[in-house]
């Protein structure tokens, strides 16, 4: 599975304004609720009992922020850039600049596993990830996640 056969144009926040995890998850969440069928607050909740399990910033400036719906058919995926940086409660106590936000139906921890191990690897890619931070774009962001999702 490709990162892109996920994340539509729709899903992608080039320019997170919150500093904040809450507002970081509350403006992720904003373009993804239509697709769920889950409301906001419900998204934030599930969100946000997941990040008390540990935080799901996971160094080098990274968050991937996910969770299990019940009602949910397919996986969702989305993308926001914090030019700032943002207290994500990281690993490593730094900024959190690239997310990827990942929901997925509450039976499909096979897909969920696959697709965060996918990006993981994108994400040590210090290439990849100073491309993202240098996109002003939604096309761009998603032309530098095409060629590289192609080399795996």
């Amino acid at each position: 599975m490709k990162i892109l056969d996920v994340l539509t144009p729709d899903t992608i926040c080039i320019d997170l304004k919150a500093r904040d995890k809450k507002g970081i998850l509350d403006e992720l969440v904003a373009p993804v609720v239509a697709m769920t069928g889950t409301s906001h607050e419900e998204l934030l909740k599930v969100l946000m009992e997941r990040e008390r399990l540990g935080s799901t910033g996971i160094g080098g400036g990274i968050g991937i922020p996910h969770g299990k719906l019940k009602n949910l058919d397919q996986l969702i995926l989305g993308f926001g850039l914090s030019r700032r940086g943002a207290n994500f409660e990281s690993m490593d106590n730094r900024p959190t600049h690239i997310f990827f936000l990942l929901l997925t139906p509450e039976d499909s921890a096979g897909l969920h596993l696959k697709l965060l191990a996918r990006l993981s690897r994108l994400l040590k890619n210090e290439d990849f990830k100073s491309q993202l931070m240098q996109a002003t774009r939604t096309e761009e962001i998603l032309d530098i996640i095409r060629e590289k999702d192609e080399d795996f």
